[in-house]
């Protein structure tokens, strides 16, 4: 059966149509339109949201897990409990995000990832596009919560091996630049077709530097487990919120970073190179307690994720992150809705299937409010949640 999708406008990843009309049949967009040009087909189911501005499904770059489950788990039940959850809060795509274990253990996570990721999207379910390498090869001084006795410094062979378990999954890495041999990692993972993100990183300024002329094209959680701005040695974060080129996650839930460093990174990136992630773990949509995440434990209370008093991940929803960057910032909903389909797209290089709503592309949509709040998600042509 064909359905009718219209809303007061359409973000459709490049700009915007006012009183649009989407044709949707067998999970595909069939059609787009506008109310002016169209007169609506009978026959067909016909749903509307007055008020809202439909766009192409969110797609969260950085997340380790949700629903009680952890991506390393690597099995079709944990990616299957994830994705519905993410897919029920807009989700319609990710990167399922790894963290730093022992060698043995990632690869095997890799490897199950690797196959899930090869199948058939799910019905009503987010898809995993890839995978993102947190760890190993990140910062001792500002590793976070990742354990110190799994760091490695920066190694083609490591890192080859690694690709080759994902088989060619790997989309996105983190790293630390200045460690020993990163700038020339940087340049080997965008030789085999991965982005380079930067993070976890004590890097001076000239360090970050050199990562970027290799190829880095993104930051990891900006601010957290990050050297601190300093007006004599701005280090990695003087060059992140500076290059042009350079796009930049932010996990915006108010805990990570005040609000008023969402600001400052809003006006450093503006609406082409932010990005908005969760870095969501597997107590996203519990309740408190304790939960996994990689192989130890984070307690959660009142929002917050912690192991030994430092912060593990988050708990945040990418949808609550659109909504607190459009309060936090005063940024447009359709610049806002930018920062969580057509960017994170762009830095991946995925957007010819992602990030966008376009005619013979999955019907993967939302409906948000005018404050940025999720009112509704389609997923294959299904409505999801």
């Amino acid at each position: 059966m064909r359905t009718i999708v219209t809303a007061d406008a359409l973000f459709d990843g490049a700009g915007v149509v006012q009183n649009p009309v989407i044709a949707v049949e067998d999970g595909e967009v069939r059609s787009i339109s506008t109310r002016e040009a169209t007169s609506l087909p009978s026959g067909a189911e016909v749903v509307d949201f007055p008020g809202a501005m439909l766009a192409p499904a969110f797609f969260d770059v950085h997340i380790h897990g949700a629903a009680g489950h952890d991506v390393m788990e690597g099995t079709a039940e944990a990616l299957g409990a994830v994705g519905r959850f993410l897919a029920s809060r807009g989700t319609g795509s990710f990167l399922a995000t790894t963290v730093t274990a022992p060698l043995d253990a990632t690869l095997r996570s890799l490897e199950g990832l690797a196959k899930l990721i090869a199948h058939e999207p799910v019905k009503d379910s987010a898809r995993p596009l890839g995978i993102h390498l947190e760890g190993p090869f990140l910062s001792h001084a500002k590793r976070g919560v990742h354990p110190p006795e799994y760091l490695l410094e920066p190694n083609v062979a490591i890192f080859d091996k690694l690709y080759e378990a994902s088989e060619g999954k790997v989309r996105l890495m983190t790293l630390a630049p200045e460690l020993p041999g990163a700038a020339e990692l940087a340049a080997h993972a965008v030789k085999r077709g991965v982005r380079v993100s930067l993070g976890h990183s004590n890097a001076t300024a000239a360090e970050t530097r050199a990562a970027i002329a290799a190829g880095a094209s993104s930051a990891t959680h900006t601010f957290n487990a990050m050297r601190p701005l300093d007006h004599r040695e701005p280090g990695i974060l003087g060059e992140v919120l500076t290059d042009d080129g350079i796009f930049a996650e932010l996990i915006c839930d108010g805990i990570h970073s005040a609000p008023e460093m969402a600001r400052i990174w809003w006006r450093a990136k503006g609406a082409k190179r932010a990005i908005l992630v969760t870095d969501a773990m597997s107590a996203a949509g519990m309740p408190d307690g304790e939960y996994q995440l990689g192989g130890f434990a984070v307690q959660v209370a009142n929002g917050r994720a912690t192991h030994d008093g430092v912060l593990a991940g988050s708990v945040l929803t990418i949808d609550r992150a659109l909504a607190n960057c459009i309060a936090f910032t005063g940024a447009t909903v359709e610049d806002g809705l930018r920062l969580v389909t057509a960017n994170p797209a762009a830095m991946t290089g995925l957007g010819d299937g992602v990030g966008r709503v376009a005619v013979g592309l999955a019907a993967n949509l939302v409906a948000v409010g005018k404050d940025g709040s999720l009112m509704a998600t389609m997923i294959g042509g299904h409505w999801a949640g």
